[in-house]
């Protein structure tokens, strides 16, 4: 899920930047969850045609139209964890860990032109075409967002079940019903905890992503 920053300057080439940098962040992170949780046993991410590089076949339709529109969407890999070998919970935080390294280690191969010196920092070519910079970095930004985002601990987010396989297993599972009110809670981070007073996308999103964007390409400008 992702929350996008737009240009006011170049509102046509940030989209076009913003578009097909979502997508492979999206997918490569669904793509990670499926490998893994192939790799532990899971056979429903291979049933369901996830075993692929291809950004298409990870790609939920619903998700990204909303994501392009509003700025905020989803993807999904469908992985059981009853099938994953070992402690179910654990097992299954190792699958949910594997999507937001993908995007950091994403986030680190976008960003190495930046980090040598291989691109300058410029703005977009014109307002519908996107300078090479301006691309990386917007490549570099959403990986890092997607990541730390998604690590935040609540459902139906990785970073939720990330905590219960790092919990005893009798924690982890009196924490379970929480997913039934995943979406709410979610809403509730995104729409009413700002309103309230608390930063939790400053704190645990935002000042971390640029953080390791600045480190990752050198101190580089995020100009979109």
């Amino acid at each position: 899920m992702l929350l996008f920053i737009q240009s006011a300057n170049y509102p046509i080439a940030t989209f076009l930047s913003f578009a097909v940098t979502i997508a492979i962040a999206f997918a490569y992170h669904e793509f990670a969850h499926a490998i893994v949780a192939d790799r532990l046993g899971d056979s429903t991410p291979r049933a369901y045609g996830r075993m692929t590089l291809n950004p298409l076949a990870h790609l939920d339709r619903t998700g990204m139209i909303l994501v392009l529109l509003f700025g905020f969407g989803w993807a999904s890999t469908p992985v059981n964890p009853y099938q994953l070998r070992g402690n179910r919970y654990r097992s299954h935080a190792l699958v949910a860990v594997a999507g937001p390294a993908a995007n950091l280690i994403m986030a680190a191969l976008f960003a190495l032109p930046l980090f040598v010196g291989l691109v300058d920092v410029a703005p977009p070519v014109s307002e519908v075409i996107p300078s090479v910079y301006s691309f990386l970095a917007m490549a570099v930004w959403t990986n890092m967002f997607l990541c730390f985002f998604n690590l935040i601990p609540i459902p139906p987010l990785d970073g939720f079940t990330i905590l219960q396989g790092l919990l005893p297993t009798d924690l982890a599972y009196q924490l379970e019903p929480l997913r039934r009110y995943g979406f709410f809670l979610l809403l509730g981070v995104i729409f009413l905890l700002p309103r309230l007073g608390l930063d939790v996308f400053g704190l645990l999103v935002f000042d971390p992503a640029f953080y390791v964007f600045s480190v990752l390409s050198g101190g580089g400008f995020l100009f979109f």
